[in-house]
């Protein structure tokens, strides 16, 4: 039993034409960090695309680092969904198909310094009936119209890491 890791770059994210994070790159005193830019009262989303490689089975995991622009407090909501498609065999339309429910995660800023690297886990438990080597579409966002999401000012996600079982 082994555990399959997906890299998702910021920079391969696909926008819808509204409600989407900004792209952005603090240059830093000593190196350059690219993010995207979470809005904290509107809530924003961005897709990517994956073939789940040696899927086994049970839920996937999406690790989600991200630090403050500017608060040192407060709660902020990242959430996912995925929609799945066997190639060849599912019958539905590529642009069209739905995603399954969205699963949701909390996490507190650790407060005192804005930029601090932060990392939390989305358990991404509704499956779309998912199977090995499927074309993935993963949603997410910050749900930033929760009222659980307290936190001022942009969320940066700065690395996204997908995992799950090969068994």
């Amino acid at each position: 039993m082994a555990t399959v890791y997906q890299q998702l770059p910021v920079s391969s994210a696909v926008f819808r034409t509204t409600a989407f994070p900004a792209i952005v790159q603090a240059n830093g005193t000593n190196i350059p960090v690219r993010g995207l830019a979470f809005d904290a009262s509107t809530e924003e989303a961005c897709f990517f695309t994956f073939r789940a490689i040696n899927y086994g089975s049970g839920n996937l995991t999406l690790d989600i680092y991200w630090y403050a622009d500017t608060a040192s407090s407060g709660n902020v909501i990242f959430g996912a969904a995925i929609a799945a498609i066997t190639t060849n065999t599912d019958t539905q339309d590529v642009e069209t198909d739905s995603l399954a429910t969205a699963t949701t995660a909390t996490d507190s800023h650790l407060g005192t310094t804005n930029q601090r690297l932060h990392q939390i886990a989305v358990t991404i438990s509704n499956l779309d009936s998912l199977a090995n080597n499927d074309i993935v579409q993963l949603r997410f966002y910050r749900d930033a119209d929760d009222g659980s999401d307290t936190m001022t000012g942009d969320a940066i996600v700065t690395n996204l890491v997908l995992s799950y079982s090969d068994t």
